[in-house]
């Protein structure tokens, strides 16, 4: 058995998954849209989460939030559930998928079978969407925004990659579902205006005691850069550079490609609204984008002992500079949203 679901691929799998739930119940919005509604532009840098024994940092909302919040904000009902017991998990989702129901979950990304190896890592925070199950044969159908068309995997290797061990942190089966989709969808202007307001009190309201996340993330690890090769030594702080390279450049859609991915939102948003300003903070936020990009390269040269004469505090610096655009972008960007009229 197997779902009239149409796959198609994405910038970021969260994203994906939501789109493509959203367009198997009739309802086909664009991908920047879906992550600027859910506020899910954000930075963290986090010293007590650890990838591969190096602190993470991620460049957008925490796994499942996108999920919840545009669902919620678009009047589908929803649930998501986890499970202690394997077999559960499993019988859980062969119920809903004999309902009709397609059934995204979070797994491991190192032990996904169809994944070419040179893209596995240890990460438990990939969303897929299983949209089919053959009995004869108890393989699953996969939709996953990474791949150009749907794949299969064993029951074996399903249930193995929704508990996987370790990684950023364990998994517990999760898995997510639309139980009811509204008639139409609810008048999108105040829900931009709401989610604009959100995302910029979000990532510059953040407490000095937690150091760690929104724009106050950005100045902590600038600050923390400067100091990683006198503190942690040549070995260790290359591999500190590295993993914030792979989090910004290879892991998902990246830190600058979801600038970017926010950049086509507010394009989507000045549409929405009927104000052209939007268009403006675009622009700017696409050169943010830039910037943490033209970081990955120069920061590069570091870590792979290339001739060229950047140091740790040149980089440092380069961030600094970043977390004070960024400031300046969602400061200015919360108080046009509060102008918007309705």
């Amino acid at each position: 058995m197997e779902l009239d679901f149409v796959h198609k691929p994405a910038g970021h799998c969260e994203n994906g998954v939501v789109a493509n739930m959203l367009r198997f119940y009739g309802f086909d919005l664009p991908e920047p849209l879906i992550f600027g509604l859910a506020y899910g532009l954000f930075f963290s840098h986090m010293p007590f989460v650890k990838l591969a024994g190096l602190p993470v940092s991620s460049f957008r909302t925490f796994p499942g939030v996108l999920f919840s919040r545009v669902t919620n904000m678009l009047g589908f009902k929803t649930t998501t559930e986890r499970f202690l017991v394997e077999e559960n998990a499993m019988k859980a989702l062969d119920k809903k998928l004999n309902e009709g129901v397609p059934v995204g979950c979070v797994v491991g990304m190192y032990y996904l079978p169809y994944m070419p190896i040179e893209y596995r890592f240890p990460f438990n925070g990939h969303n897929i969407c299983i949209v089919g199950h053959d009995e004869n044969t108890d393989l699953y159908t996969v939709s996953d925004p990474n791949c150009t068309q749907k794949v299969q995997i064993s029951r074996k290797d399903l249930q193995k990659v929704r508990f996987t061990k370790g990684g950023t942190y364990p998994l517990f089966g999760q898995m997510y579902y639309i139980d009811k989709a509204p008639k139409q969808l609810p008048d999108l202007k105040p829900l931009v205006v709401k989610s604009l307001k959100q995302n910029a009190w979000y990532m510059t309201s953040q407490p000095s005691i937690l150091p760690f996340f929104g724009v106050n993330g950005i100045d902590y690890l600038a600050k923390q850069m400067a100091h990683w090769e006198e503190k942690l030594g040549a070995r260790k702080a290359a591999l500190n550079l590295a993993q914030i390279i792979r989090m910004l450049e290879e892991i998902g859609t990246g830190g600058a490609g979801f600038r970017f991915m926010y950049g086509a939102y507010l394009q989507q948003a000045a549409q929405i609204t009927g104000e052209d300003q939007l268009k403006e903070f675009s622009q700017r936020i696409t050169m943010i984008g830039d910037k943490w990009r033209a970081f990955a390269s120069d920061a590069a040269t570091i870590f792979k002992r290339r001739k060229e004469a950047v140091t740790y505090a040149d980089v440092a610096q380069q961030i600094a500079e970043i977390g004070k655009l960024e400031r300046a972008f969602f400061t200015d960007l919360g108080s046009v949203a509060k102008g918007i009229k309705l």
